[in-house]
């Protein structure tokens, strides 16, 4: 057990280092990027794509968010599930509120049976634009941009390495739900992971359609369950980057409890085994993150059975250098994005010595909830996401099972939950 105990020591000081160094690459990269913004006459015509099924919790306001972009020429596509859902009549009332001429609400036409429902309305959306449309942008309904966001993102794909510009999203630790906190501490690490893996996030999100024909990606969402992770790969292949522009991290302020959180956890680790161009070293992250402190845990709690009273102290010791480490990086990185969403305005939850202890004790629970999630998701070939069913037999393999309308029935009772 001695040799176990300082394998496990010597990995989590390891694997500690190694965040901080990623976390301070991030943070250089936060502070060192500086806006390059288009004018007006350099701006191209631009479709903002927003796919709706049900009425997210802050639907109003990022409809009012698109309605109101400082960029000249674009147009915002609302593709809504059905004209039965409840989304449908709060992106009228949006409309008409903001007395809007520049945007097309449209249900969904076909309803593909060998993809998501998401990327059977993006397929549909972009098939329907003309040549006018020299970019497409994509984003979602929990996403409420700032009033410089379409120009911040298009203004990168100047630059023809460019293929694809995104942002991401930054959760609040703030909250009634653990779930929302667990949620929180585990989207810290994923946002400098898709930073590190150039991954785009479809939330915030810009192509020029150019690289949509030359790279036949409408093709592959006409095959697949998502439309992001996939793009690293096909756009790398074709000689174009990613880049993420850090003046589009956008802060999401919807809740949710464990028990949905797994389930969402779930259907994220299967989109990243099937689209994930680094699947393997997530895989050995997880394990770093999830299984090396779980196994010191036992540890201590053994040597204390065994009344083996400087080993546990030993163990526990390292464990908590571990654990305050993590907590110093989130606090840390907090800092950081705060200074970024301030500068465009955006609002932002104080952190009280409440949050933060909550935040430390978050920290076990977060690598255990996401242990569970990824245990449970080895084998699971079916996944449920808003109400429908897809059995997945591989990434260009999907079956929608049966496809349903989304009914106001189908919103929660809490109208901060994510849906």
């Amino acid at each position: 057990m001695e040799d176990l105990a300082i394998f496990l020591s010597k990995s989590l000081m390891g694997w500690l280092v190694i965040q901080v160094c990623l976390t301070l690459v991030f943070i250089w990269y936060l502070r060192s990027s500086k806006k390059n913004l288009l004018p007006d006459d350099q701006l191209p015509k631009t479709a903002v794509i927003l796919c709706l099924r049900g009425a997210d919790p802050f639907l109003p306001r990022c409809l009012r968010s698109l309605l109101n972009q400082n960029y000249p020429h674009y147009d915002l596509k609302l593709i809504v599930d059905s004209h039965e859902d409840p989304a449908w009549k709060i992106a009228s009332e949006s409309i008409t509120e903001q007395e809007a001429t520049n945007v097309q609400i449209s249900a969904l036409k076909i309803v593909r049976n060998n993809c998501s429902l998401k990327c059977s309305s993006l397929v549909q959306a972009v098939r329907e634009l003309d040549d006018s449309y020299k970019v497409v942008a994509l984003v979602d309904a929990d996403t409420i941009v700032h009033v410089n966001w379409l120009r911040e993102l298009v203004s990168p794909l100047a630059n023809p390495k460019v293929g694809a510009t995104t942002g991401n999203r930054w959760y609040v630790p703030t909250g009634r739900y653990w779930g929302s906190l667990v949620r929180y501490i585990g989207n810290v690490s994923t946002v400098v992971q898709m930073f590190i893996f150039q991954i785009p996030w479809g939330g915030s999100l810009a192509v020029k359609t150019e690289v949509l024909r030359q790279t036949e990606l409408l093709d592959k969402w006409g095959q697949a369950l998502g439309e992001d992770f996939m793009m690293h790969d096909i756009l790398k292949k074709h000689g174009f980057q990613v880049k993420f522009v850090p003046s589009l991290l956008i802060v999401n302020r919807e809740e949710t409890d464990l028990s949905n959180l797994i389930d969402y956890l779930k259907r994220l680790i299967l989109f990243s085994r099937l689209y994930h161009p680094r699947w393997l070293a997530l895989v050995s992250e997880s394990v770093s993150s999830i299984l090396f402190p779980t196994a010191l845990i036992i540890l201590v709690l053994e040597s204390f059975l065994q009344a083996k009273w400087e080993a546990a102290a030993l163990l526990l010791g390292c464990y908590s250098v571990y654990t305050v480490g993590l907590l110093l990086i989130m606090l840390v990185l907090e800092l950081e994005i705060q200074r970024v969403v301030l500068s465009n305005d955006q609002a932002i939850a104080k952190l009280s010595a409440g949050t933060i202890i909550k935040m430390l004790i978050g920290i076990p629970l977060t690598q255990w909830v996401y242990g569970l999630a990824m245990l449970s998701s080895i084998w699971i070939s079916t996944v449920t996401w808003r109400g429908i069913s897809y059995r997945i037999k591989g990434p260009w393999n999907v079956r929608l099972v049966e496809y349903r309308p989304y009914q106001w029935l189908d919103q929660p009772i809490n109208n901060k939950v994510s849906l």
